[in-house]
């Protein structure tokens, strides 16, 4: 996909809010808006944007796990388990 060939005014998106709305919602491809020629907004489908917070999420997670693993922050699953265990009897 490439975004250079979904960019509209924002006098297109004021004339043809429905019609943009039912392409989004068929296409799941965003679309740029511009304002006196320079790109302001990008509107997406919602399903697509919950696709795209969920996989930065996942992806926060995993820069957060590296870094860890790379300060040394880490230790064996059987201990954490164990520790768990532990945990779960004295209860």
């Amino acid at each position: 996909m490439k975004l250079s060939s979904r960019i509209k005014p924002i006098s297109y998106l004021k004339a043809h809010a429905a019609e943009i709305v039912r392409t989004l919602n068929e296409h799941r491809e965003p679309l740029v808006i511009t304002q006196n020629g320079v790109a302001k907004v990008i509107i997406q489908d919602i399903e697509s944007y919950e696709q795209t917070q969920e996989t930065m999420a996942l992806l926060k997670i995993l820069a957060l796990g590296t870094r860890q693993i790379g300060e040394g922050k880490v230790r064996p699953a059987e201990d954490v388990i164990k520790r768990l265990r532990e945990r779960q009897e004295a209860r």
